[in-house]
């Protein structure tokens, strides 16, 4: 397996805005685990190995348990996750697949129920930058193994 193109390379300006969308999620405010745990079950989805080996990694390197990492593809019957992180995982996987049902206005009003308006939009920007890593990763080939936790910001 080898990587088809090397995008940073290629296009180094896409990259550059790729990466803007990464700076914002540090503005949110939003828990490194949760975001972690956002990209891990978005990749999941996604078939994405390449974002699925750093994501792990780096939710394991900020203390993230490994019950909860190997756990999330079934957070429904597992109890190690709050409501919230519920209600976040779920928004995740409707939006990742929202061409299957969009994203229904009972499931926005329960993340309403948890999140200010504010928080709602930053959360589908946070489930959208990782589909659209999971995307390019996929299509450009990225190969999984080398990455080392924390190094990409």
């Amino acid at each position: 397996m080898s990587q088809r193109v090397n995008y940073v390379k290629v296009a180094p300006d896409a990259f550059g805005l790729m990466r803007k969308f990464e700076e914002y999620a540090r503005t949110t405010g939003f828990d490194r685990k949760l975001i972690e745990l956002i990209k891990i079950r978005a990749s999941q989805i996604n078939g994405c190995a390449f974002c699925l080996d750093m994501h792990t990694k780096d939710a394991r390197h900020i203390g993230e348990t490994e019950q909860r990492i190997y756990l999330l593809n079934a957070w429904r019957e597992a109890p190690f996750y709050s409501e919230a992180e519920r209600i976040v995982l779920e928004l995740t996987e409707a939006v990742t697949l929202i061409a299957a049902k969009g994203v229904p206005d009972e499931l926005y009003e329960r993340v309403r129920e948890h999140f200010d308006e504010k928080q709602y939009v930053d959360l589908i920007v946070l489930i959208n930058t990782i589909n659209n890593w999971n995307r390019l990763s996929i299509s450009m080939g990225n190969v999984p193994g080398s990455y080392s936790p924390g190094s990409h910001g």
